[in-house]
């Protein structure tokens, strides 16, 4: 079996990640239960992306890890594919200045 290349399945949704999590975007896939996601940190700074199935829920989990949170921690200049739930709510903050955030959903690798 071969490995199958990142297939967009939706529009890309952006954000400016600041030291305030900005509004969460929704990135709604055209696939019925699509969870996979290319997120790219253009900026060069670290954010912590937040997550969830509704717009208070991502807001909730972005957040500066110090011991333990729900944040997923993106490198600066980073391009990932990573799973979260479908039609995920996102938005994130960084410890100093901002960071443009891209999001596409798809399938693959």
């Amino acid at each position: 079996m071969g490995i199958n290349a990142f297939t967009k399945t939706g529009n890309t949704v952006t954000f400016l990640a600041a030291t305030s999590a900005p509004t969460p975007v929704q990135c709604l896939s055209t696939t019925l239960g699509g969870n996979q996601y290319r997120v790219i940190n253009s900026g060069t700074g670290l954010v912590f992306l937040g997550y969830g199935t509704t717009a208070a829920e991502a807001t909730a989990a972005a957040a500066n890890v110090t011991s333990s949170q729900s944040s997923f921690p993106l490198l600066p200049s980073t391009d990932e594919i990573l799973t979260f739930v479908p039609n995920a709510y996102f938005t994130g903050i960084t410890t100093t200045g901002t960071a443009r955030v891209y999001i596409t959903p798809g399938d693959g690798v």
